[in-house]
């Protein structure tokens, strides 16, 4: 197993050891004159200024995300409102409300995406509750369809 894989803690305490060690014998073989104790202290020294910058903290598993499709949203909801909406169930990463392409008016739906778990308890929280006076239709997104298999063949 890599030395990257353990915790920063580990990786650190084995490295502060090492350079701890290799400094002890560097400066006792520069300097002879000095005493041990003093040749540990500077090679802990010199450990603590290049522990840092060998260790790495281990890389976050990715989060499995959902993306909720909220419907029957009020024309009048903006990003910020349905992401304060949805913050009381967990972290948020995106909200994308639909706008029509030609007048640029709100479509009364959208998409929210947000950590899995957090996904599943505002879904079912949220679905049939009332907000802004219209009552929410709130679901697991369906995957997008590429427009390439939208189309017919033509023969």
């Amino acid at each position: 197993m890599k030395l990257s894989h353990y915790p920063v803690y580990i990786q650190s305490a084995l490295y502060a050891v090492v350079l701890a060690a290799i400094g002890y014998f560097v400066v006792s073989w520069a300097a002879p004159t000095l005493s041990p104790a003093i040749c540990m202290a500077v090679g802990l020294l010199l450990g603590g200024f290049l522990v840092p910058l060998l260790t790495r903290p281990p890389v976050p598993a990715a989060i499995p995300t959902t993306t909720l499709y909220v419907g029957n949203l009020p024309y009048r909801a903006n990003e910020a409102s349905v992401r304060s909406l949805f913050e009381e169930f967990g972290q948020v990463l995106s909200v994308r409300l639909m706008k029509d392409k030609h007048t640029g008016k709100r479509r009364g739906f959208g998409f929210v995406e947000m950590p899995s778990d957090a996904a599943m308890a505002a879904q079912q929280a949220l679905n049939d509750s009332e907000f802004q006076q219209r009552t929410l239709k709130v679901r697991e997104a369906n995957e997008r369809k590429d427009e390439e298999e939208d189309a017919e063949p033509t023969s």
